[in-house]
């Protein structure tokens, strides 16, 4: 039996991954979570797990196979996924969740400690590094709201394009990284299969939502508004980067590590068109 601890189990990769693994035989699936009673997913065993509380990781980890490390996004996280992987069995196999081309970042910067504490734990790794989730439009902690109230998608895109990836692809890559041989070592760039400006990307939201939407481009600093702390500077980062295009590139890795094609945004708000809908 195979046992995976599924960090972040409630969220958007964490679902989707936790019931790919569930219907593989002989996968044992952990669902950490800092809330355990919330965690509803049928097959999962519910596992107490926090950042905030290091004296109860050996609890969630024994006995362990792999990993599945969404990464936190607080500025101690590097410091921390060290921290964690020293305390898991050493066979362990981490499978972290990054981000879309970290090494385009400052070489000492935040999400690259993060990969380099993967990197040097002693453990088999692999990292993925994936573009915008499309799941943002049917948020409402995000764009849904915005889409369905207003008719707006306000968007810091500087002019660039964005390969969107559904959140459901980066699960097929990442359960196959945790179960198959041959991904360890690896370094995953994950997209969608096509990059869409955001005027296209408001067409199609258009069509799933039954009512005109429009691109609003926004300043960065109408972007990240309400934001403070690192949760800002973090945001204000990403964004540039977008501007700056490194979201715009388009892989097939999705494709080559699961053997489909990944999911087209105009797929996924097919899959989603009912989270959209409502009065403008």
């Amino acid at each position: 039996m195979t046992r995976i601890l599924v960090t972040g189990v409630r969220g958007k990769t964490g679902v989707p991954l936790a019931e790919l693994l569930v219907a593989r035989p002989g996968v044992a699936v952990l669902g950490g979570s800092s809330s355990p009673a919330t965690v509803d997913i049928d097959g999962v065993r519910p596992t107490d797990f926090s950042w905030d509380q290091p004296s109860r990781w050996s609890a969630a980890t024994d006995g362990i196979d792999a990993v599945y490390l969404v990464r936190p996004d607080r500025a101690d996280a590097p410091e921390l996924i060290g921290a964690f992987l020293a305390a898991t069995p050493l066979p362990t196999h981490a499978v972290l969740l990054s981000e879309r081309d970290a090494g385009q970042v400052a070489p000492d910067g935040w999400a690259l400690r993060a990969e380099r504490a993967v990197r040097s734990s002693g453990r088999r790794w692999t990292i993925l590094r994936p573009s915008w989730f499309m799941q943002v439009f049917t948020d409402p902690r995000f764009y849904r709201d915005q889409l369905v109230d207003t008719g707006e998608l306000p968007f810091a895109s500087g002019g660039a394009s964005v390969a969107w990836i559904d959140a459901r692809d980066i699960a097929a890559v990442a359960e196959r990284a945790l179960l198959d041989e041959g991904h360890a070592g690896r370094v995953y760039e994950l997209t969608g299969p096509e990059s869409l400006s955001l005027p296209r990307t408001a067409e199609l939201l258009s069509r799933a939502t039954g009512h005109p939407v429009v691109h609003r481009e926004v300043s960065i600093g109408e972007a990240v508004a309400g934001t403070d702390g690192f949760e800002r500077e973090l945001s204000v980062l990403t964004f540039e980067r977008v501007q700056a295009g490194i979201f715009t590139g388009v892989t097939d890795t999705v494709e080559r590590v699961t053997g489909r094609p990944a999911r087209t945004l105009q797929a996924f708000l097919a899959d989603g068109g009912p989270a959209l809908t409502g009065p403008v």
